[in-house]
């Protein structure tokens, strides 16, 4: 069901309707879409010294933490 009798439409396939509790959610693809667009993402978890741990989604970012001194 939707509010307002209007369907909303994956933006990524344009074929598969939105549920209407994923799109109240701020969703808008369909769940095969939201799945491959999820699955797309890379990232990992780094554990800091004497701090938290940090989310790291850019592999330059990941570098530049793993620097070991050298002297």
């Amino acid at each position: 069901m939707s509010q307002n009798g209007m369907e909303k439409l994956c933006t990524k396939c344009w074929a598969k309707r939105v549920p209407y509790a994923r799109s109240m959610a701020g969703f808008t693809t369909c769940l095969p879409c939201g799945e491959r667009v999820a699955r797309a993402k890379r990232h990992t978890i780094v554990p800091m010294h004497k701090s938290n741990y940090m989310v790291v989604s850019d592999r330059t970012l990941l570098k530049c933490l793993n620097k070991v001194a050298r002297g």
